[in-house]
């Protein structure tokens, strides 16, 4: 569960999961609905949501939920709100909107003089050595839960998405012309030659698997 997802859910209904499994709900029940049960799951995701796993989670109809996407999106774009709703590899996930770019571009390198942390250099280093790369076999590498690290050198604009893992649907992380520029590098050639210590692929995906056991 994400940092902000685990801010919102009180004690009182982790407790009862824990003890009695998922809680039973009615999307009708919420103040707006399945349109706000959406926005809701959709507001602490870290990757693109399918319609199925929305419909599954909801318990709804997909096309329901393909319509109130869809709606959402609409209504978003005609209240020009500084967000928008993506269909973006097959999944959903709410993205800032392109409208608002010079904003969000110097709000990001207003920010670039705080120093990275060390978890967040190293996280960097393996990301720079073997991209494409995701989040878990980041985390494989690291031994720790990287997500809150990814969230801010994405922030910061030295790493950003790039498509998907065929196998397992996983988004994929690069690092950007900006990391170039911040490590004085022409091109990742440049690198210094370290990438030979860090586990191949293969036993990447297993350390993966193993952690997500």
């Amino acid at each position: 569960m994400s940092d902000i997802a685990a801010e919102t859910v009180p004690d009182a209904v982790t407790d009862a999961e824990t003890a009695e499994g998922p809680l039973a709900f009615d999307v009708g029940d919420f103040p707006s609905g399945a349109r706000g049960a959406i926005e809701a799951v959709l507001m602490v995701v870290d990757e693109p949501v399918s319609e199925v796993a929305l419909a599954t989670a909801l318990e709804i109809p997909q096309d329901d939920v393909v319509e109130h996407l869809t709606s959402l999106e609409a209504e978003y774009a005609q209240a020009g709100r500084g967000f928008t709703l993506r269909n973006v590899g097959g999944g959903w996930r709410f993205y800032s909107r392109a409208d608002y770019a010079p904003a969000v571009e110097k709000f990001l390198l207003d920010g670039q003089q705080a120093k990275l942390t060390q978890a967040s250099l190293e996280t960097l280093a393996v990301i720079a050595y073997r991209q494409p790369i995701s989040r878990s076999r980041v985390s494989a590498v690291r031994g720790v839960n990287v997500d809150g690290v990814v969230r801010t050198l994405l922030t910061r604009g030295l790493i950003t998405e790039h498509g998907s893992d065929g196998d397992s649907g996983a988004t994929l992380y690069v690092t950007t012309p900006y990391f170039l520029e911040r490590m004085g590098l022409v091109s990742l050639d440049d690198l210094p030659p370290l990438a030979p210590y860090l586990p191949d692929a293969d036993i990447l995906d297993e350390l993966a698997d193993a952690g997500q056991a």
